[in-house]
């Protein structure tokens, strides 16, 4: 874990291209933090209590101010294992209203439960999931010290509760899940129309550099945000039109042309499951 400078005062880690493992720490996403004149906000929490200790001595290199502040872009595991770690320090937590219903749902229960097995000794019996000192539900300006930030929620797309973070006097946008660079998106369970539309919102900011969920930070902001954008809807084109068809999955997935995506990393680990997903909601929601 090495913090980089994506612009003046506003910082980043880079997670691997890889699946969480124990080997490494599940460290495979994103944080950021930005350093202001009266404290540290930190973009995400890491996906282990570890990760987070090793952010804070990441940050302690760069400036000697405390973390004040974190936003989560959303609740999934491998951005909220750490989130533990700031609660202690006191920092005040952000994070979108749509959170709630993720923290109470089976869903996290289970993975949670999963994790401690899987991602053992990261994962254990005291890593917990941490509500929001405040939750938000519209778009919310904060200003800490001598820096002013948006938080903009852009959900339901990656998941409900997904939010962006943009630092307007430096262009730069903390961009969470809704961007992938230099892999395959997982979709999961999104709602892939949705997520179009966010990144029509997260185009309109027109910042000139983007820190993504997964992958290097982006200069090229619209073209990494069109890549994402452009890959979600080949997936609703060529599943949508299966699903119209009755094609069997099967048959429709080994018929569909991906060379334009196979060359990223997770293709192998992440399209099917997405094209399976696109398929199904495809079904149930044809437009």
């Amino acid at each position: 874990m090495t913090a980089r400078e994506a612009a003046p005062g506003c910082w980043y880690v880079e997670g691997l291209s890889a699946l969480g493992s124990p080997a490494n720490q599940n460290f495979i996403s994103n944080a950021g933090f930005i350093v202001t004149s009266a404290g540290v906000v930190v973009i995400d929490a890491l996906g282990s209590p570890a990760l987070a200790e090793r952010l804070l001595a990441e940050i302690a290199k760069v400036t000697p101010q405390k973390v004040t502040h974190v936003v989560l872009t959303h609740y999934h595991a491998d951005h909220v294992y750490g989130l533990q770690v700031f609660e202690r320090l006191g920092a005040r937590i952000y994070a979108h209203q749509a959170g709630r219903e993720y923290l109470h749902a089976d869903t996290a229960r289970l993975r949670l439960e999963a994790s401690r097995k899987d991602l053992a000794p990261w994962i254990d019996e005291r890593t917990r999931l941490v509500p929001a000192t405040e939750w938000i539900d519209a778009r919310r300006e904060i200003t800490v010290g001598d820096t002013r930030l948006v938080l903009q929620p852009v959900g339901p797309a990656h998941t409900p509760e997904d939010l962006a973070v943009y630092v307007p006097d430096k262009k730069v946008l903390y961009a969470g899940d809704l961007v992938f660079r230099s892999r395959v998106p997982f979709v999961g369970q999104a709602d892939s129309r949705n997520w179009i539309v966010s990144l029509d919102k997260l185009l309109a900011f027109d910042a000139a550099v983007v820190v993504p969920g997964h992958g290097p930070v982006s200069t090229e902001a619209r073209k990494d945000m069109q890549l994402t954008r452009n890959y979600l809807a080949y997936l609703r084109k060529t599943m949508g039109q299966a699903a119209r068809d009755m094609t069997p999955f099967d048959e429709a997935y080994k018929a569909t042309d991906w060379s334009a995506y196979e060359h990223l990393p997770l293709f192998g680990a992440a399209n099917r499951m997405n094209a399976y997903n696109t398929y199904l909601l495809m079904e149930h929601d044809p437009e």
